[in-house]
């Protein structure tokens, strides 16, 4: 049964209060269709994310829309050369990142990475690794994934993952893989499926870009 939209802006605001690492931030919901806004001021970049997280994981929402702001302040305010040394330290002592693959900048507390890896998980990892810092507002994750040889069965292998990691939304996926790009389209259950689906593509040897088209519908 489809939630209303009522009922659904108050499991979204119930979930956010839940979440302790959302803090006690207050931040607006407004539900329309599946479709949930976050309006309002966090303290850092890792509240608001960890607050748009939190509206993904209420069965019923679909699309989740940023609307939110950080405004650091003044005890959480760092200069962006010293942003900049804690972001080349972080990416450093990450065991996942390939720190001399990537390369990082720092304007107005807002962080660019750019550069090439191998692996979804390494880019990921550096986007991670960065995001808690203290005075950081942003990060626009701009590392792109390596060509590598495309595995002629990769999509037959795409499709044994998803059964293994998503069995009961696996037989509403579809999958379309050609020179390394992915594109996934059809129905899943929830945000955590979606991911996981995205997770098990990325995973496959020669994937270079995903077009994750998948629909969430209870």
């Amino acid at each position: 049964m489809m939630k209303s939209d009522a009922q659904l802006q108050r499991d979204v605001q119930e979930e956010l209060m839940w979440d302790p690492s959302v803090g006690r931030a207050e931040l607006g919901v407004a539900c329309k269709n599946g479709v949930a806004t976050l309006t309002g001021q966090v303290a850092t970049y890792a509240q608001k994310y960890a607050a748009m997280r939190a509206a993904e994981r209420v069965s019923g929402v679909s699309v989740v829309a940023d609307e939110l702001t950080v405004h650091v302040p003044l005890s959480f305010k760092r200069t962006d050369m010293e942003i900049g040394h804690a972001v080349a330290e972080a990416l450093r002592w990450d065991i996942e990142v390939p720190d001399d693959k990537i390369k990082a900048r720092v304007d107005e507390g807002w962080v660019w990475l750019d550069g090439d890896v191998e692996w979804e998980y390494q880019r990921s990892a550096a986007e991670r690794a960065v995001r808690y810092l203290t005075g950081v507002k942003g990060v626009s994750n701009n590392i792109k994934i390596s060509e590598r040889p495309w595995i002629p069965d990769v999509k037959s292998r795409i499709e044994s993952a998803l059964k293994r990691t998503a069995e009961l939304d696996a037989g509403q996926i579809k999958v379309d893989a050609a020179a390394g790009n992915v594109t996934l389209t059809g129905r899943v259950r929830s945000w955590a499926a979606r991911q996981d689906a995205e997770r098990a593509v990325w995973s496959a040897p020669g994937v270079t870009s995903v077009k994750d088209e998948l629909t969430v519908s209870v």
